[in-house]
């Protein structure tokens, strides 16, 4: 079974979803991360391949991917690091690019080197959902691979329907239309947002991502979705704290 849908089969709430890039701060610091965020109980995790025009993400995982791609970092090199992941890695993995690198790559042959290492799900976020549909969906299903898509506010019902009937593992409910970084709170209309989704009673899960750096939008986050993604806070503590073991202890100090 899919490592994504064992977990939301064990655990209905309070998932922590955390995200960093691949290659940043250190070239070679995947595998640490991994460790550090599994060893301390952290869910699942995304990870980032690094792009020249991340167009979703706010400035700290901008300057994160230049980073990453100035210290050598290409998908060729991530599914390198990964060969041997599942030795001790058991939680689910994410990978989360753009489009531009994974076709760069051969979709068919990205979903093959995804299986291959172990990697359970992928998001695209600028992979358009009727190209999904037509051109990709049964190539990540032959490969075990869940597409994730994102909604936001401003997603239509008609339409949050439609990729809850033709996707499987989690909906990534992105918390507003803006770019990714750490916000105080949430406010009447966020939060209004989350209780429409909540009260459509999709067959996925939902996790809440993009905004998520303290306890208060974590507890929004995870009182209204099956958990919360952190991106940004970790990317900066990841580039501020000795460690990856010191990152995830912040960051959970942060959050609970």
């Amino acid at each position: 079974m899919n490592r994504i849908t064992q977990l939301f089969d064990t655990k209905r709430e309070g998932i922590l979803s955390v995200y960093f890039t691949a290659g940043y701060p250190a070239l070679n610091r995947t595998q640490a991360i991994l460790e550090a965020l599994q060893s301390q109980g952290v869910d699942m995790a995304e990870i980032g391949i690094p792009f020249s025009d991340p167009m979703a993400d706010g400035p700290v995982i901008q300057q994160a991917a230049t980073q990453a791609l100035r210290n050598g970092m290409s998908l060729h090199r991530l599914f390198e690091q990964l060969g041997d992941i599942r030795q001790t890695i058991r939680m689910p993995l994410v990978l989360m690019g753009y489009l531009n690198p994974v076709m760069q790559y051969g979709f068919e042959a990205f979903c093959r080197s995804c299986e291959a290492v172990g990697v359970d799900g992928v998001i695209i976020p600028d992979l358009p959902f009727a190209d999904y549909l037509s051109h990709y969906k049964d190539t990540a299903a032959a490969h075990g691979l869940k597409v994730i898509m994102l909604i936001t506010p401003e997603t239509s019902d008609d339409r949050i329907r439609l990729i809850d009937t033709h996707t499987s593992g989690f909906i990534y409910m992105v918390s507003s239309a803006s770019v990714t970084g750490a916000q105080r709170d949430f406010d009447e209309a966020k939060q209004a947002y989350f209780r429409r989704i909540r009260a459509m009673n999709l067959q996925n899960p939902c996790l809440v991502g993009f905004g998520i750096s303290n306890r208060a939008t974590f507890d929004a986050a995870a009182g209204n979705a099956s958990g919360a993604i952190i991106g940004s806070k970790f990317v900066q503590l990841l580039g501020e704290t000795a460690s990856p073991d010191e990152a995830v202890r912040q960051l959970l100090k942060a959050i609970r």
